[in-house]
């Protein structure tokens, strides 16, 4: 799993092998299938990636209740959250690169967690995300931080399956992918329960299909997790 005080230290977790490897073909096959052109969204999208309109698929649910990926998520936002969205992105060759930044929580830090699934290798060779790790909790230096400074950026890498689980708030960006193999990935939101009115009202500007009325409690969720582990 993870260790829970490194966690909120360093802002992320990178679960390995996360997903099945049996869905990895399902869910590869659902991208593919779902690309939705840039300039169809509601908001339109950059025009270097590839969109996929995923969120109705059942594998992709089953991703984004996974017990390791709630767990993640919980322990982070440490109040009962919901699944706000789940969409597929996809930086094509020689596109995809993106300033450091911050998405921001809403209310109060931490109140927003995003993952990344991964569905093929990824590596700095075909544009992972790079992040500063740290980086997601207001300190003097942190509030100023120069989006411009690369000097602390790790680039990360692994296998199709992993899935990097993140604070909102941490210093990130998607980067140029230089040789144009594949990078398919989820792109997945939990956020705080109080946060859910809000996400209602936006849901047709996000294009949200999916149900999100259900909500989880990290304790919960927590057991759950642990229940798993000990029936293997």
């Amino acid at each position: 799993m993870f260790d829970h005080q490194r966690f909120h230290t360093d802002g992320y977790a990178l679960l390995r092998r996360a997903i099945p490897f049996p869905m990895l073909e399902e869910l590869r096959a659902a991208f593919d299938a779902n690309v939705v052109p840039s300039d169809r969204w509601p908001v339109p999208r950059g025009m270097d990636w590839l969109h996929a309109q995923m969120d109705l698929e059942p594998a992709v649910q089953a991703v984004c209740r996974l017990p390791s990926m709630l767990m993640a998520a919980g322990t982070l936002i440490g109040e009962r959250f919901f699944l706000a969205q789940a969409e597929g992105r996809e930086p094509l060759p020689d596109g995809g690169h993106q300033q450091l930044h911050r998405d921001l929580s809403a209310r109060r830090p931490g109140d927003m967690v995003s993952a990344l699934a991964f569905l093929d290798d990824f590596s700095a060779e075909n544009g992972a995300t790079r992040i500063i790790p740290g980086s997601h909790r207001a300190s003097a230096a942190e509030a100023n931080f120069d989006f411009n400074d690369e000097s602390r950026s790790v680039h990360l890498s692994g296998q199709a399956g992993d899935i990097l689980v993140f604070d909102v708030d941490l210093v990130h960006a998607g980067s140029q992918n230089i040789t144009g193999a594949r990078r398919r990935t989820i792109l997945i939101s939990y956020r705080a329960e109080p946060l859910y009115a809000a996400h209602l009202e936006t849901l047709k500007l996000r294009n949200v299909r999916m149900d999100t009325s259900e909500h989880f409690d990290p304790a919960g969720v927590e057991r759950s997790a642990a229940g798993q582990r000990a029936h293997r």
